[in-house]
């Protein structure tokens, strides 16, 4: 349990580096397929710590991004809330998947992710996105095992052999 106390820099520095890695220009071909990384973090915290990252704290760290991101007011906020409500709720059997079914379960997540950004494009009658926006979930599906595993190690303080 020691061991654990000391590793409390690790959800700050996930989220941070979460928020830097959307802040990343890329190029306008590989701009629709960046993963939503701020949900994949919350999603990896909310699951494995909920004591630490709840609605609350996804709330907040949802306004962050949108002051950074300069987007709507609001959307990262409210998009966040909805997965971590959604991951709360599901918490006990998604835990306990593989982490092949998990990723299927953190997909669906964030495809449901895209439908609220699409709905509130729409009635702030902004354009509606691309349809290669929809490919990101995807990729995330893809980066969750990784993603996982890394901050699972991190987390617990494995050392890989």
């Amino acid at each position: 349990m020691n061991r654990l106390r000391n590793r409390t820099w690790v959800l700050p520095v996930s989220v941070a580096l979460a928020l830097l890695l959307g802040l990343v220009p890329l190029p306008g071909l590989l701009q629709p397929l960046r993963p939503y990384w701020l949900a994949l973090v919350l999603a990896y915290w909310v699951i494995e710590t909920p004591d630490r990252a709840g609605l609350g704290f996804a709330f907040c760290i949802g306004l962050l991004a949108d002051l950074l991101y300069g987007g709507i007011l609001g959307e990262q906020a409210l998009r966040l809330v909805v997965m971590a409500f959604i991951l709360q709720r599901f918490r006990a059997r998604i835990r306990f998947f593989p982490l092949s079914q998990q990723a299927l379960a953190i997909g669906g997540l964030l495809v449901n992710d895209r439908i609220i950004d699409a709905a509130i494009h729409l009635f702030a009658a902004e354009p509606v996105l691309p349809w290669s926006y929809w490919w990101a979930p995807l990729l995330g599906m893809a980066l969750w095992l990784p993603l996982y595993v890394l901050l699972d190690a991190l987390r617990l303080g494995k050392r890989g052999r």
